[in-house]
C-alpha cells in the first residue's frame, strides 16, 4: 500500500472516529499528494520516496508555523498546529539521533576518502542520499562541518 492509499485510508478512519485534528492534517496531505500527482511530469504517479519529501516539509513547515505563533503569544493555535505536525509524523520513519549520524557520516567520509572541509559537496551529496527521510540536512551539515574541520 503506498503512502497515498495509507492516507486515503485513514481520512475514512478519522471521519468515523470524529477526529478533527487528524482529519484536517490528513486532508491537507492527501491535496499536497494530489498537486503532486497532479504536476507537469509526474505522469500522475507519486512514488513514496517523493511522499516521504512531502511529508518531512509539511512537518518542518507546521513546526516553523507554531513558533511563529508561540512568538506572537498566541498558544492556542501553537497547540492546533503541533498536533497537526504529530499526525504528519506518524508517517515518517523515525529520525536518527545525533550519535547515528555521526557514525553513518564518519562512514560516508571513509568511503569518499574526504580529508578536508573542501570536499565537503562530496561528501553531503551521498549523505544526503543516504540518511533521506531519516535526518534533516542542517544536522547533517553540521556534523560534516565538525568531522572535516
Amino acid at each position: 500500500m503506498t503512502l497515498f492509499e495509507q492516507v486515503s485510508k485513514d481520512i475514512v478512519a478519522a471521519m468515523k472516529a470524529k477526529d478533527k485534528t487528524a482529519l484536517e492534517a490528513l486532508r491537507n496531505i492527501k491535496k499536497v499528494f494530489i498537486e503532486a500527482k497532479t504536476a507537469p511530469g509526474a505522469n500522475d504517479t507519486l512514488e513514496d520516496a517523493a511522499a516521504m519529501k512531502i511529508l518531512q516539509k509539511l512537518a518542518k513547515q507546521g513546526h516553523d508555523a507554531a513558533d511563529l505563533y508561540v512568538s506572537q503569544n498566541r498558544q492556542d493555535l501553537a497547540d492546533a498546529e503541533l498536533a497537526q505536525v504529530k499526525v504528519i509524523e506518524s508517517y515518517l520513519p523515525q529520525p536518527m539521533t545525533e550519535a547515528e549520524i555521526e557514525a553513518a557520516v564518519k562512514e560516508i567520509i571513509s568511503q569518499t576518502g574526504a580529508g578536508s572541509i573542501k570536499e565537503m559537496g562530496k561528501v553531503m551529496g551521498l549523505a544526503s542520499k543516504q540518511l533521506a527521510g531519516k535526518a534533516d540536512g542542517k544536522t547533517i551539515s553540521d556534523i560534516v562541518k565538525k568531522l572535516l574541520a
